[in-house]
């Protein structure tokens, strides 16, 4: 018997259609089998799709699970802020002109408290505080294996203190800096080199301090390794990742900090992801992650 399933097509960190990271939100009034999914996943071939269920807890506002083209991610950013500003809009949406809502998403490596509000434009923004901080992890690629990875110079790779590093909120992604926005956008991946430098890492982070918008903190581009895609047009579990980069190589000191995250520019979507984190003791204790989220369409999907 064939179903028929309710989705929704929205831009994460963006303020306008057809920017940003383009999400796919199915609503579930059933289980759907894993394979269901993955297939759903593979038809819209976006990033990531999600698909969002009633709460195993009724406290809770939803349930959520990520899938890309290719697998199942345990956190992803551009589906939780999606899957919580539709839900905001769909359950509180006068609400929403004045004052923020929380939304609390049941996810694989979780409870994501998200707050919801929405400005005088049209775009909802939501903040999503998860319940980890980046977790720094060993044996990332050599210089040289990446500048051969990314079709680029040994030299290109590297600026200050900054270094090649593995960072994880989530799933695990190697922070690659290079020494301006000229080297980030010829950069080009070889696809053998590619994944063998990479390893199990789901993709590569490449960043540069030269950005676009001189409010941005860094311009980035993320490859995206075994998952289904290319290149992502913004990218928020690397960005929560990157407070851990930022802690080591920036060294803030204790406080509240607010970065802003530019991504998307090179593949005509570009995007704006804001990241807060919180130091105590010089170390994290608190990462928040937020953006803006348009709605671009709807439809029935048919199973």
């Amino acid at each position: 018997m064939t179903r028929s399933l309710s989705y929704h097509l929205l831009d994460v960190f963006t303020d306008r259609r057809f920017a940003g990271n383009p999400l796919a939100v199915v609503e579930l009034d059933a289980p759907l089998r894993d394979a269901e999914m993955q297939d759903v996943a593979r038809e819209f071939n976006l990033s990531e799709t999600v698909f969002l269920s009633e709460p195993r807890d009724s406290t809770n506002s939803g349930r959520i699970r990520i899938f890309t083209p290719k697998r199942e991610l345990p956190f992803a950013g551009h589906p939780t802020i999606g899957a919580a500003a539709l839900l905001a809009e769909q359950r509180a949406g006068e609400l929403l002109s004045r004052h923020g809502i929380v939304v609390a998403l049941e996810a694989q490596i979780g409870v994501l408290r998200c707050e919801a509000l929405r400005g005088f434009g049209k775009a909802t923004y939501v903040e999503v505080t998860p319940p980890f901080t980046p977790q720094r992890h060993d044996g990332a690629p050599s210089a040289a294996a990446l500048a051969t990875a990314l079709s680029l110079s040994v030299e290109d790779i590297g600026f200050g203190a900054h270094v090649p590093v593995v960072y994880a909120a989530g799933p695990a992604f190697v922070f690659v800096p290079l020494r301006s926005r000229e080297v980030l956008d010829r950069a080009r991946r070889s696809p053998d080199a590619f994944s063998a430098a990479l390893g199990a890492a789901v993709g590569a982070y490449l960043y540069t301090r030269e950005t676009v918008d001189t409010a941005c903190a860094i311009n980035a581009r993320m490859f995206a390794n075994g998952v289904g895609i290319d290149e992502d047009p913004a990218t928020g579990a690397a960005a929560a990742a990157f407070a851990g980069v930022a802690l080591e190589f920036e060294r803030p000191a204790d406080g509240e900090h607010q970065l802003f995250i530019e991504q998307g520019h090179a593949m005509g979507r570009p995007s704006r992801i804001t990241l807060r984190m919180a130091v105590e003791n010089r170390e994290l204790t608190r990462i928040a992650l937020g953006g803006q989220v348009v709605r671009v369409g709807q439809g029935r999907l048919f199973i």
